[in-house]
């Protein structure tokens, strides 16, 4: 249960600021790094700054240790290591060069947005 409130909280977070195509992979039996992945983008270096930011504050708040964050003052693609839950924050330029998605393509997606709606 608490996986699944850090995992609807970053989505929720990211959403909140307007990050752009949000996807969530399951990433539990393909990578030690983490359960999950969530990769989203912005369309400004302002816009990844404050949806990174979001992310990390919303954690806080339910009592969730934010581990490390890399590339923040870049703000091309911000790295949120929640434990079980890592955050990846594009800048929209960035995002189709690094293509996360096809990288990890044996990753299931899930689908979150009936979640938060209900």
């Amino acid at each position: 249960m608490q996986e699944n409130e850090l995992l609807l909280t970053t989505y929720k977070a990211a959403d909140d600021k307007r990050a752009e195509d949000i996807i969530v992979l399951d990433m539990k039996g393909i990578s030690l790094i983490a359960d999950y992945f969530l990769i989203c983008h912005g369309n400004s270096d302002k816009q990844v700054q404050t949806i990174a930011r979001e992310i990390k504050e919303k954690a806080h708040e339910l009592g969730y240790d934010v581990k490390r964050i890399e590339g923040y003052d870049e703000a091309r693609w911000v790295l949120i290591d929640l434990g079980d839950v890592v955050a990846h924050v594009f800048h929209r330029d960035e995002r189709s060069y690094y293509n996360l998605e096809r990288l990890w393509g044996d990753a299931p997606t899930l689908h979150l947005q009936g979640e938060l709606e209900s």
